[in-house]
């Protein structure tokens, strides 16, 4: 069997979908892409597909380490996502060879379902106790939010108040047994992420996710000593050797790496291991589609410490498609008490509706991240 070709498709809302072809008639999907940076990573793809054209797609780890090492450049999220997705459909396609689910090659189930947890309040929060209240009515057990907007380096303890008065009427809202997730989203300078944690400690977060930059990785030790909150981060660092130092230095609880940024299916899976040996959990990040959320559900699957997992089911990105459109089959992400089922199909679990899909890359999509500043005009964290 031999790769045959690798098509691309930008589909709405923000996405990127792959597909591998072999002379066999099978196809692998995969979802490489950056948000905001579609172009970019598809350009990536197209360069590296070059070396997997006429390779048998059964060897995923002999082409991983040729894609990720052999450029002598390496790492980051265009690189690194690129690599991510062809990964992804590799595995998908050694799935539907032996007729077995990618997590059965991964050393088996070691769950039948995982936990799932649904954003609320979008960019700007605003009413999130109204939708939070929708989101648990609903059945799911947990959510997430944005905790604040613009922050400066040292800003006004009102902002600090705005962002205690939200996270508190969430919490009065849902009741003591929600998780709620709280997403810094990496916006929050050193100074001010210590004080929110601290001001946010007795809502008993389940996480503060990304409470600084991951540039400013250092910073975790600081703001450990603020909280006895869980500390989240991870969707912007990349493999194996990216999490390294934050493993060694100890101050995160739940790493969040990303199988269409961090390297792919097997990559995370090895970073949910060294993550295991330090006694942390992983809660993969996913606010993408349904091949990412499907690739993530096969991790989930086989890796006992993953604790939650991100799906973009009616997340404020979503404006021109959502994450069911693109499937044949929908049920195969229902969400039942919380929780959603790993899919138990070959491959990655789904069955991608390529008319679908096709006609969708004809409109295509521009999606761009705001760009934020604060009140003295300097440009802010989005």
């Amino acid at each position: 069997m031999k790769v045959t070709g690798i098509s691309l498709y930008k589909v709405p809302p923000r996405w990127l979908f792959l597909k591998v072809e072999t002379d066999a008639g099978l196809a692998g999907w995969g979802e490489p892409i950056v948000e905001g940076r579609a172009d970019t990573v598809a350009a990536c793809v197209r360069e590296l597909s070059d070396y997997l054209i006429g390779k048998d797609p059964l060897k995923i780890e002999d082409h991983w380490q040729v894609l990720y090492r052999g450029g002598f450049y390496r790492g980051g999220p265009i690189l690194t996502s690129a690599l991510s997705g062809m990964e992804q459909a590799l595995w998908d396609i050694k799935g539907k060879y032996y007729g077995i689910p990618v997590y059965e090659m991964l050393g088996g189930a070691a769950r039948d379902k995982i936990r799932v947890y649904s954003w609320i309040g979008g960019d700007r929060p605003q009413d999130v106790a109204a939708a939070a209240k929708e989101r648990v009515e609903a059945g799911f057990t947990a959510v997430k939010m944005n905790a604040t907007e613009e922050m400066n380096y040292i800003d006004t303890p009102a902002k600090v108040e705005a962002v205690v008065d939200r996270i508190a009427a969430v919490r009065e809202a849902v009741g003591g047994d929600i998780g709620i997730g709280v997403d810094f989203h990496g916006r929050v300078h050193r100074a001010m992420a210590k004080i929110l944690a601290k001001e946010l400690e007795p809502f008993r977060p389940m996480f503060l996710e990304e409470p600084v930059h991951p540039e400013n990785n250092e910073a975790l030790r600081e703001i450990a000593r603020h909280t006895a909150a869980p500390i989240a981060t991870g969707e912007r660092m990349y493999t194996r050797w990216g999490f390294k130092r934050i493993l060694l230095e100890g101050y995160v609880d739940i790493l969040q790496p990303d199988p269409s940024h961090a390297g792919g299916i097997l990559e995370v899976r090895k970073i949910a291991a060294m993550a295991e040996a330090f006694d942390a959990a992983v809660a993969l990040h996913c606010p993408l589609g349904p091949i990412a959320l499907a690739a993530a559900l096969q991790v989930d699957a086989c890796t006992p410490n993953a604790i939650i997992q991100e799906q973009s089911l009616g997340i404020h990105y979503n404006r021109d498609g959502d994450l069911l459109d693109y499937l044949v089959d929908p049920r195969v992400f229902r969400y039942d008490g919380g929780f959603v089922e790993i899919p138990r199909g070959p491959g990655l679990g789904i069955e991608i509706d390529e008319k679908r899909v096709e006609e969708a890359a004809r409109r295509g999509h521009n999606w761009k991240n705001p760009v934020w500043r604060n009140e003295d005009g300097t440009v802010a964290e989005w």
